[in-house]
């Protein structure tokens, strides 16, 4: 081979490792950007105290968009989130999930996004996550008006495709915001179709499938409509969303209704001012399953008494629109040591 052969051939090989060598930065760069500099247990935040509430992750979960829904993996390593754009005409279910030590950036979850979903919900287990979904039975298929329960089955570190619950949970009617017990018991919500309002069901997971599902009692089904339950992992009390009740704070407050040994229940409580405001909408709650930490959705303002006397210039709209507390929902957390201190003596 000759000296000029030799030549063409080194600069060939050159141009190689130097137009290789932007592409492996960017490649760097791009996995780094996916991480976030954060560490430790729920993203690396500052647990949150008694009162007042706080914003759970500003600026990575809780943003300017409407976010609601909290379901979290029980070793911690995954947390799941509802995410929707005005009127859900968009809705879909994020993630953030801890790789080698460090939270990665939220991210639509692989299951999600092509169809309407929300209201994640993962088993005490870990084993499989419920959700609300408007996608069709058939694969390919259109999606539905009618909403309906689907599950997603752990797969090593990850989740298979998602297959329809199917009767008798699931109905002509629309069933929404699963939660799930230590026994498999699964609590929800239907529309009832001949009274127009939501109802509070609990199916019985008996000999592998679900029992034909039960209407709670009026102290759960309270108020004049209610709907998106969350039940304790032990089922000793559930938290309701309950609008028209005598002692509401606002429109839709959060109230708690306690479990006896006999299986009856106790009068709804309502939760109170510090988690209940007046006006907003709150509708979405959760319970760490250590019973440490209590995730709400509310949709109070950063200013209750509005924005008419800050003399705000354009651009001071632009970032009222972006960050969160400006009308649309978003997810708060709180110590939820204060739950044990509503049970009725």
């Amino acid at each position: 081979m000759g000296k000029q052969s030799l030549l063409i051939i080194g600069l060939i090989f050159l141009w190689a490792l130097t137009s290789c060598a932007p592409q492996q930065e960017q490649a760097e760069q791009t996995e780094s950007s996916a991480l976030l500099d954060l560490s430790g247990p729920y993203i690396g935040q500052e647990p949150p105290g008694a009162e007042p509430p706080e914003l759970f992750a500003p600026g990575i979960v809780t943003s300017g968009l409407s976010t609601r829904d909290v379901a979290i993996l029980p070793d911690g390593s995954e947390i799941y989130f509802g995410l929707f754009l005005p009127n859900y005409k968009f809705a879909a279910i994020a993630y953030t999930r801890l790789d080698d030590g460090r939270w990665t950036r939220p991210e639509i979850a692989p299951f999600s996004g092509k169809y309407r979903d929300l209201e994640p919900c993962i088993s005490p287990d870990g084993s499989k996550l419920f959700f609300l979904s408007y996608r069709p039975l058939e694969t390919g298929g259109e999606a539905t008006d009618n909403e309906d329960i689907w599950v997603v089955d752990r797969v090593d570190d990850g989740w298979g495709e998602p297959y329809n619950i199917g009767p008798p949970v699931n109905s002509e009617a629309g069933e929404f915001f699963p939660s799930v017990t230590n026994d498999g018991t699964l609590y929800f919500t239907r529309f009832n179709t001949q009274t127009r309002g939501n109802e509070i069901l609990r199916s019985r997971f008996v000999d592998g499938r679900y029992a034909e599902p039960e209407r709670l009692p009026d102290q759960v089904n309270c108020g004049r409509d209610r709907f998106n339950a969350f039940v304790a992992p032990d089922e000793s009390y559930s938290i309701v969303p309950a609008f028209g009740m005598e002692d509401s704070v606002g429109s839709v407050d959060y109230y708690i209704v306690f479990r006896n040994p006999d299986d009856t229940w106790s009068e709804p409580v309502n939760m109170g001012d510090k988690v209940n405001t007046d006006g907003a909408q709150e509708y979405s709650p959760y319970v760490t399953r250590d019973g440490k930490y209590f995730f709400f959705m509310s949709s109070r303002t950063r200013f209750d008494e509005g924005y008419h006397n800050l003399s705000l210039t354009l651009a001071d709209i632009l970032e009222i629109h972006k960050a969160p507390e400006h009308g649309n929902s978003s997810i708060y957390w709180m110590d939820a040591g204060f739950i044990e201190g509503l049970r009725p003596q």
